[in-house]
């Protein structure tokens, strides 16, 4: 294991952070590992995030180091689960500027926010911003498109003198649907639909998507031309990129009809194809030319991500030092199937929880898998220079941090998500170790609040896990094979297991919290 991890031994631990005793705590690492995952979800709540991110000084606004004057000239429009929230902070903080704004939002938000008491996250009844609720079900309808047009019209109408803030989070692609006309919304949810069951990747559905959007690839900055545009971004795609967070209104991407017929002749879709398509496919621009004074740079307009996985680690990371655990943040890009994903936890758990140094096969086999769930070379290493450090110098409780997406092959028809059947497959693996306070615990959630079509967000498990579903006659196998998840998890032990924080009213992805007990400190080694 030393030679391993002496191809990539970074400074000291210890030496960065300084020695720290151990603090006894009476909390149980189920409930710690709670906190730690509502302390992400707090720090990425749409008005948060825009109230750390906006300086108001005077009529001047910061963002993100850029400074932008107000004059009686801020438009505001965007798109998303958390707009509303974000829409209702901005007006509170630069009200005074705004003009008018237009927003598009899920089906029945206001309402549902009304129930749970988010009155904060709503506009005030004299807000001049209109808001339009579509894409029930997550899907792009006429709701949705009368939104996008009313949107299209307000960037249209804009000079340079203007700037436009631009509200985008996770859902906003389906919020935002404007085909180039003539073709229709069913038109060009059938193609890409067709494109997706074909085996399509995400690239090449994006690329079609964009040439057949108004609106998305950088649609809505050029309407926006000449103002100042300035987007919002709270991300739900790893790595944050920004030309995929719903489908980059605000970036601009090239497309070419040429690329698009390729694609489309890839699946032997492209005979098949409505006239309406063919026919935008076959002008020289898919979409629209650059206005005659339009730049190539892109210098009016000006994005910040303000909201992702990786601020949400951060602030959770905070919180897990606050309950005497020593954070690691092992990385914000977690992915691939739910089954290597859970191979790799349990194999940290081992490696952590070992009470002397773990067999050299651990540290390799976790090695292979890096590549294959999102995780770094280096990442894995400093984390088991850390976990190394930390059963050599008798530290306490580690809390290890990551998050992502990892996806679910589908096998069953049963309730649940790739949270749940994360927890559940974690808990399989980790059958032979000790059970908590003496063994780790694992949680595993979506900070949106809801994993598949449950109330559920995900689960926390342990090495009991096992035990516990054989003593109440649970076929756990069974319950994987059909993606049952959560019918397990709310049948054992009357649910207690489950993780269910309600309406989080936001979204970046998954948290997974891996806590690992203190090793007893092995006098012999200190000596």
């Amino acid at each position: 294991m030393a030679r391993v991890l002496s191809l990539c031994r970074p400074k000291p631990f210890l030496a960065l952070v300084g020695r720290r005793t151990p603090t006894f705590y009476k909390m149980s690492l189920d409930s710690r590992a709670r906190e730690v995952f509502a302390a992400a979800i707090q720090a990425v709540q749409p008005d948060t995030v825009v109230r750390q991110s906006i300086e108001r000084k005077e009529d001047i606004v910061i963002i993100d180091g850029r400074k932008f004057t107000l004059k009686n000239n801020l438009h505001l429009v965007g798109f998303g689960k958390a707009v509303l929230g974000m829409a209702a902070e901005v007006e509170r903080i630069l009200g005074d500027h705004l003009v008018k704004g237009v927003i598009s939002v899920p089906n029945g938000i206001q309402q549902t926010l009304q129930k749970h008491g988010k009155n904060h996250l709503l506009l005030k009844e004299d807000s001049r911003i209109e808001v339009i609720e579509g894409a029930k079900h997550n899907l792009p309808d006429a709701d949705a498109q009368k939104a996008a047009e009313r949107i299209k019209q307000l960037a249209s109408e804009l000079t340079e003198k203007d700037l436009l803030l631009v509200l985008i989070s996770g859902g906003g692609s389906a919020l935002l649907p404007a085909p180039v006309p003539p073709i229709s919304l069913h038109e060009k949810l059938d193609v890409t639909r067709r494109l997706a069951a074909a085996g399509a990747t995400i690239q090449e559905l994006n690329t079609v998507r964009r040439a057949l959007s108004l609106l998305k690839g950088g649609g809505l900055a050029h309407f926006g031309h000449p103002a100042q545009v300035v987007g919002l971004i709270l991300s739900d795609v790893i790595g944050d990129p920004l030309d995929l967070i719903a489908s980059g209104p605000t970036v601009c991407s090239e497309v070419w009809p040429e690329e698009v017929v390729s694609i489309l002749q890839r699946y032997s879709m492209f005979n098949s194809l409505p006239a309406s398509v063919k026919e935008v496919l076959g002008r020289p621009s898919p979409r629209w030319e650059k206005k005659s004074e339009e730049s190539n740079t892109g210098g009016n307009v000006f994005n910040a991500v303000i909201g992702s996985n990786t601020v949400a680690l951060k602030y959770a990371s905070r919180r897990a030092r606050e309950l005497g655990l020593r954070p690691v943040i092992l990385s914000p890009g977690v992915c691939g199937d739910v089954k290597l994903v859970s191979r790799l936890y349990s194999l940290l758990a081992r490696f952590g929880c070992s009470r002397k140094e773990p067999p050299p096969e651990i540290a390799a086999e976790m090695l292979r898998l890096g590549p294959d769930v999102g995780v770094e070379t280096w990442d894995l290493c400093r984390t088991m220079q850390v976990l190394e450090e930390g059963r050599a110098e008798g530290w306490g409780a580690t809390c290890l941090l990551a998050g992502g997406e990892p996806t679910v092959e589908l096998t069953g028809k049963g309730r649940g998500g790739r949270n749940q059947e994360l927890a559940l497959r974690v808990g399989v693996e980790l059958r032979n170790l000790e059970h908590p306070p003496k063994g780790p615990v694992f949680l595993s959630g979506g900070t949106d609040g809801q994993d598949g079509p449950t109330e559920a967000a995900g689960a926390v498990t342990d090495g009991g896990l096992w035990d516990e579903a054989q003593a109440q006659e649970l076929d756990i196998s069974n319950f994987l094979i059909n993606n049952d998840s959560y019918t397990f998890f709310s049948s054992l032990s009357a649910g207690q297991r489950l993780l269910v924080p309600g309406l989080t009213c936001t979204n970046v992805m998954d948290v997974h919290i891996l806590l690992i007990p203190p090793v007893p400190i092995n006098i012999d080694r200190l000596l």
